[in-house]
């Protein structure tokens, strides 16, 4: 065995090993990994319009497990969370690995506001400040890289009904 697989192969058990007790220390007391159902949207923005494969956190627990544990996301993926009111939305980054930008989107599909790169693990609490409808996360720079802006357009059914 070669030195460099050593310590790639040691890497990857450490990891694994990280992942499991994080998942046991968070849903192992009874909770268990939440499934989502999966859908598409787009943005539609100044520079078009823009596809995304996500998923729905829809149900509080799934809202509180949200992209917990997950090393990578596509560039084209993200989570849509889908409240069941209008008001302002806060979250953190525990046990998050991947930067993520949020977008806020009202009631109607329009977009509110963003926060930029979030920092993976942190517990600072990022809030919306303003109410929303649901919260976009996608892959950190996405933002900044499709020129999402305040007033763009989310075209998604949990939209729709609500106007």
């Amino acid at each position: 065995m070669t030195r460099l697989f050593r310590r790639t192969f040691g890497l990857a058990a450490a990891y694994s090993l990280v992942w499991v007790l994080g998942a046991w220390q968070a849903f192992g007391q009874g909770q268990k990994l939440q499934t989502f159902e999966k859908n598409r949207l787009a943005i539609q923005t100044k520079t078009g319009r823009h596809e995304f494969r996500v998923e729905i956190a829809r149900r509080p627990k799934q809202q509180a497990q949200g992209l917990m544990f997950r090393r990578r996301m596509a560039a084209d993926a993200g989570m849509l969370f889908v409240y069941p009111s209008v008001e302002p939305a806060s979250m953190w980054m525990k046990n998050t690995f991947i930067p993520l930008d949020l977008v806020y989107i009202d009631r109607i599909g329009r977009i509110v506001g963003f926060y930029q790169r979030s920092v993976p693990q942190s517990l600072e609490v990022i809030t919306s400040n303003k109410p929303v409808r649901a919260v976009l996360e996608v892959n950190a720079g996405t933002a900044a890289r499709l020129q999402i802006a305040v007033g763009d357009r989310v075209l998604h059914p949990a939209f729709q009904a609500k106007q």
